[in-house]
């Protein structure tokens, strides 16, 4: 009987296996060892991404700690809005500062930096190493094209910031830009080509080569980002469409000093609109009256002869809401506006000790007796 030959197969099998095994530790070491030596990776980093990157870094590691270029002089660098990681990396690389943007890129990913980078001013030098400059990436500092825009300005103040910057632009073009139709969604009256009350108050880092139109436009999108779907089903249960509730979110702005008091305001004027009251709102006459003389926009105090100009946005001489915002909402005037306090307050006005904080009154018996002696 023929003696029985070994089966061949199994050896090309256990060999695979063997190296399978010894590249699953092989990754295993090589995740440790970056672990230690580069920080931990970043959550949420897929395992095969992870391993492959912490092989490649680990085996880059002397290039992460030297020089990352050939620039020795610090300079400033200016990260545009909307750009990513690589075209970070490769801007760096136009000016010397970088001179291997692969292995940068990997290692902001691999740390999960390259979602840190934002959009401003820094200073960096090709001196540096790609990790200090990757950690440096994460600090912009305030770039000359920093535009903060406070909550309740009307539109011509953040035009005059806007145009101040230094940018393509003027105050006029900004003003001109912000002249158009708003969206359907935002439901504003037929034939409202004015963006009053979208410009969405923040701090907005501008590239030196934006247009008024531009930067317009990103006012509006992080209005729409800011104001989610939750708000705008809240307003439309308070009976109002969208445009309503960023006029009276305005008022609220304007009127309210202290955060917690907005709710309150905001039920003042829910209260009178349900009645047929006026709102009898100052910053909608000081909105009427527009810049003064001395190149004001708000005026204030306001005289007998003002509470009585004829505008459609004297809310002493016409009731119902002025016929459009009167300034730039921020987003608790418009949360106080979506989910306003449950009272019966008809009045409100600023207490007498300073504060900024008002008194409310439900009859207009009590609204006298608060009055300042």
């Amino acid at each position: 009987m023929p003696a029985r030959r070994p089966r061949a197969g199994c050896w090309p099998i256990a060999l695979l296996a063997g190296v399978v095994l010894l590249c699953c530790l092989g990754a295993a070491l090589a995740v440790q060892v970056s672990i230690a030596s580069l920080g931990e990776p970043a959550r949420g980093l897929p395992w095969p991404d992870r391993t492959f990157l912490a092989i490649y870094l680990v085996l880059n590691q002397r290039d992460l700690s030297s020089p990352a270029g050939t620039l020795e002089q610090t300079v400033t660098f200016e990260v545009e809005p909307g750009q990513d990681a690589s075209a970070v990396a490769a801007a760096l690389a136009e000016r010397g500062v970088l001179e291997n943007p692969t292995l940068f890129t990997r290692y902001l990913r691999y740390r999960g930096l390259d979602t840190g980078i934002e959009a401003g001013s820094y200073e960096v030098s090709g001196s540096m190493s790609p990790r200090a400059l990757a950690e440096q990436l994460q600090r912009a500092r305030a770039s000359r094209y920093t535009l903060t825009i406070p909550e309740g300005w009307r539109k011509e103040e953040v035009a005059d910031a806007a145009g101040n910057l230094g940018l393509a632009f003027s105050s006029d073009d900004f003003l001109a830009a912000s002249r158009l139709e708003l969206s359907p969604s935002l439901a504003g009256p037929p034939g409202v080509a004015d963006v009053e009350g979208f410009l969405f108050p923040d701090t907005y880092q501008l590239g030196p080569q934006m247009t008024a139109g531009e930067v317009v436009a990103m006012m509006m999108e992080n209005f729409d980002d800011r104001v989610g779907s939750d708000l705008m089903a809240a307003f439309e249960a308070d009976g109002l469409t969208p445009f309503e509730a960023v006029t009276l979110a305005s008022v609220v702005e304007r009127e309210s000093a202290l955060p917690e008091e907005r709710p309150l305001i905001a039920s003042v004027f829910f209260n009178r609109l349900a009645l047929g009251i006026p709102l009898q709102a100052d910053p909608t006459v000081q909105y009427a009256l527009g810049r003064q003389a001395d190149g004001a926009w708000w005026k204030a105090p306001l005289t007998e002869s003002d509470l009585g100009i004829d505008s459609p946005y004297n809310t002493y001489r016409y009731a119902g809401l002025p016929p459009g915002p009167i300034g730039n909402p921020g987003l608790a005037s418009l949360e106080s506006v979506a989910s306003p306090a449950d009272t019966a307050f008809l009045f409100f006005r600023a207490a007498c000790d300073g504060s900024g904080r008002h008194v409310f009154a439900t009859t207009f018996e009590a609204h006298v007796q608060n009055a300042c002696p």
